[in-house]
């Protein structure tokens, strides 16, 4: 499960300094603040000091009530994913139309996601949407949770790579307006943060694509994941880029992507898969005769899956399950 630093430290921020300092709008501009910043400071009435505006075309929250910013914020104290699943639940009921849903769901999401429990996150994940469908943060949780986790003979696997497709889309769609920030979000860290975003978007289109055969679709959305995290090269994304390549037998791109995953990869099933996918595509172009030989089969396209899959055939390129969180 692949839930990055950067997302749950510089987004998450805004729902986490909310529940701990946040008051209630009040029901009249005589009586107070009005709009409540994300980071839990009322805007002031003339006059008074002014607190930083919130991020352009993002959205702020707001409590309805005290008695409804205590239950939230006695909800989002709860450590224990299951606790919180519950009270968040509980919450919804009690406030169908709170603003502050969400955001319980998706803490619910993020503590699932330190454990791997990819049903879970999806099942949190989609609550989230459920109460905000424009939130990129849940969005591409459920979409890469979804992606990595659907198997060749899963029932629903159309289903599932049709939603996870259509939610890594809605978070690329949405990064610049459906984000919650707080109102002093250093600017640089929202970047990257939004970066980090749109990479697991285009990634979990690419995973979607391998999964289809869809190879071509495959390498442009890879490619915009690379771009995205050039800052930061993830040696999986060269992985799966390799083996897209290698299916249409770009032999000396899919070498080239498969040498930047030795690169940068550190240790681990993401190495050991890109140094036997180097070797390979190595031998591959050194056998090959000016006449042209025969290729080898090209790799396997079930790079969407995390690990290799239960029963799988032991000569299938090792690229073919390349994982997807090598962290």
């Amino acid at each position: 499960m692949r839930l990055t630093a950067i997302i749950a430290t510089v987004l998450f921020t805004a729902v986490a300094s909310y529940a701990q300092t946040a008051t209630p709008q009040t029901q009249t501009p005589s009586q107070g603040a009005t709009a409540q910043s994300p980071s839990g400071a009322a805007n002031q009435g003339a006059g008074a000091a002014q607190t930083p505006a919130p991020q352009p075309g993002h959205k702020v929250l707001q409590a309805g009530s005290q008695e409804e910013l205590k239950a939230y914020q006695d909800a989002f104290a709860l450590t224990d994913p299951d606790k919180l699943l519950a009270a968040a639940n509980d919450f919804s009921t009690k406030y169908p139309n709170s603003q502050l849903r969400a955001s319980l769901y998706i803490r619910a999401m993020n503590l699932y996601a330190q454990s791997n429990n990819s049903d879970k996150v999806i099942d949190c994940g989609r609550q989230a949407i459920a109460a905000d469908p424009t939130n990129p943060i849940p969005l591409v949780q459920v979409a890469s949770a979804l992606a990595e986790s659907t198997r060749e003979t899963d029932l629903d696997r159309e289903q599932r790579l049709a939603e996870a497709a259509k939610d890594a889309q809605a978070a690329i769609d949405n990064i610049d307006t459906g984000l919650v920030l707080p109102a002093n979000a250093d600017p640089a860290r929202v970047d990257a943060a939004k970066k980090s975003i749109l990479t697991m978007a285009y990634d979990t289109l690419g995973m979607v694509d391998l999964s289809k055969k869809d190879y071509a679709s495959a390498i442009t959305s890879l490619q915009k994941a690379i771009s995205e995290s050039s800052g930061n090269p993830e040696a999986v994304l060269y992985l799966r880029l390799s083996v897209a390549q290698d299916n249409l037998k770009q032999y000396p791109q899919a070498l080239d992507s498969a040498n930047k995953a030795v690169q940068y990869s550190k240790d681990g099933q993401v190495q050991n898969l890109a140094k036997m996918q180097q070797a390979r595509l190595q031998k591959l172009m050194s056998a090959q005769s000016p006449a042209g030989s025969a290729a080898p089969s090209p790799a396997p396209a079930s790079g969407a899956q995390p690990n290799p899959a239960p029963g799988a055939q032991p000569n299938s390129s090792p690229a073919a399950t390349s994982p997807s969180n090598p962290h």
